[in-house]
């Protein structure tokens, strides 16, 4: 297997209040219409979607049961260029309807970072870390 992700699907409850989220809130770009079935959106170097949840188990299987909220072992990540820029995207993620669980905050790694769950209970993590800084094509660098 070649070391790549194309896509993270989220699963949720309510596809249009999903894309309102991420496509109003937050402001990631996607060609979703309203009625589409799923919807993708435009990423740096990954495609990002929302599709339901229950479709989304019984695409992997029939027996594939949906699990509710609370944390499901994933978090997704949103880094930022400067550690001002972690408290400003919690509060436009919060402005859209995500619920901070965490404020930001220094790290124990050496960063700073925050979290917000989305509307489905998925969380994100905010950071800035200054070891794997972000180079200006917005992609993360891993120092080793």
């Amino acid at each position: 297997m070649e070391p790549r992700v194309t896509l993270i699907t989220l699963g949720v409850a309510d596809l249009p209040r999903a894309v309102r989220f991420y496509r109003d809130g937050l402001g990631l770009p996607t060609n979703y219409k309203d009625g589409d079935p799923i919807a993708f959106f435009d990423t740096l170097g990954t495609k990002f979607s929302v599709f339901p949840l229950a479709e989304l188990a019984h695409d992997i299987s029939p027996e594939t049961k949906p699990c509710g909220g609370g944390f499901r072992g994933i978090t997704l990540a949103h880094n930022v260029h400067a550690k001002e820029e972690v408290a400003a995207v919690l509060a436009e993620a919060q402005r859209a309807g995500a619920i901070i669980v965490k404020p930001a905050q220094d790290a124990f790694w050496g960063g700073h970072s925050g979290y917000f769950t989305d509307p489905d209970g998925h969380y994100w993590e905010v950071a800035w870390n200054p070891l794997s800084p972000l180079g200006e094509d917005g992609f993360m660098t891993l120092e080793p």
